[in-house]
């Protein structure tokens, strides 16, 4: 491989090792290496990448969130909750890269992630990830873990929730109570979770009508005179999408309430997610509840998994389906 490549033996035990010991090496070279590693269809032995690496029992936990899931308010905190239950359970400490997030600032800074590798390995957060960075480390064989579903690069394993599933359950309880004209409401990007969400969205529907409405400025666009004019043309339950930030909910709960509205009485409000935490409302909302602690515990799990040579299954976890208090029958006279 060495020869192949056309670098020293060290270099080639260097990269294929993770460099762990931070020797600067050339980008081209290092691409030179793994070029010839593929080419040859190097598979590195397990036990012996464990050896090499020394490793000290250490998992990482990486945030692509603006700030650090660790108050109890964030949407990402449950998850935390239950990574470190289990890592405790099998033995692991965690180190917690808070400087990943904007507060940091250092998120999408070059060679940001190459810190995870003062860890054995690492469990990754948020909605947006940058794929070449991530590649890089999955292609040197570095375990990592990405909470939420990611098809960007095979290799990568991750735990999701089935938002598909949840989201039809959700719409279909809206058309059996009558509605017949849905609108969901979501951020305007391509982030996994949203479109699995606008997926069963519009699996749910039949036999009812349904648009999709994206905003890039919730609070701006989603105004007392849009829920009107939705009404107005016949709209009689609305749907958001549950982000890290509840940006969307947060701003048509507040668009709703401003235009004199109550829901379910002049209209139905569902969620497809949990609310904020730090916005209690005075009944449950429809919607369907993430097992959070859970998806951490199964994270852990599947890094293990890789620490000790295995493939881990896939883990799509199944959402409870809340009935909540803010969807009823359409207001008299708008029914079929």
């Amino acid at each position: 491989m060495a020869k192949l490549a056309g670098v020293s033996q060290t270099t080639v035990s260097l990269v294929l090792g993770g460099n762990k010991q931070g020797i600067v090496i050339q980008e081209a070279t290092r691409q030179r290496v793994l070029e010839a590693a593929r080419t040859l269809g190097y598979v590195p032995d397990p036990a012996a990448r464990r050896l090499a690496a020394a490793s000290n029992n250490l998992l990482g936990v990486f945030s692509f969130t603006a700030t650090f899931p660790t108050d109890p308010a964030h949407s990402y905190y449950p998850f935390l909750v239950g990574v470190e239950r289990e890592a405790a359970e099998r033995g692991f400490d965690l180190v917690l890269f808070t400087g990943s997030s904007s507060g940091g600032g250092r998120a999408a800074a070059p060679g940001a992630l190459e810190r995870v590798r003062l860890a054995d390995g690492c469990l990754l957060f948020g909605r947006h990830v940058p794929t070449e960075p991530l590649r890089r480390l999955v292609d040197d064989g570095f375990p990592l873990v990405h909470v939420g579903r990611r098809d960007e690069i095979a290799e990568l394993a991750w735990v999701g929730a089935d938002y598909v599933a949840a989201s039809s359950e959700v719409v279909s309880h809206l058309v059996a109570a009558g509605h017949r004209r849905v609108v969901l409401v979501r951020e305007d990007d391509d982030a996994p979770a949203s479109t699995d969400r606008e997926r069963g969205f519009r699996e749910g529907l039949a036999p009812a009508e349904g648009s999709v409405v994206r905003v890039g400025a919730p609070a701006d666009e989603l105004t007392a005179e849009w829920v009107r004019a939705r009404r107005a043309e016949g709209v009689t339950a609305f749907v958001a999408e549950e982000t890290d930030t509840g940006a969307v909910w947060r701003a048509l709960h507040a668009a709703v309430t401003a235009a004199g509205l109550r829901a379910p009485d002049d209209l139905s409000l569902a969620l497809l997610g949990s609310p904020p935490p730090d916005l209690p409302l005075a009944t449950p909302v429809t919607g369907f509840d993430i097992p959070r602690a859970e998806l951490g515990t199964a994270a852990v799990r599947a890094l293990t998994d890789l620490l000790a040579g295995q493939r881990p299954g896939a883990t799509l976890a199944r959402c409870a389906f809340r009935p909540g208090a803010t969807s009823g029958p359409p207001p008299p006279g708008e029914s079929p």
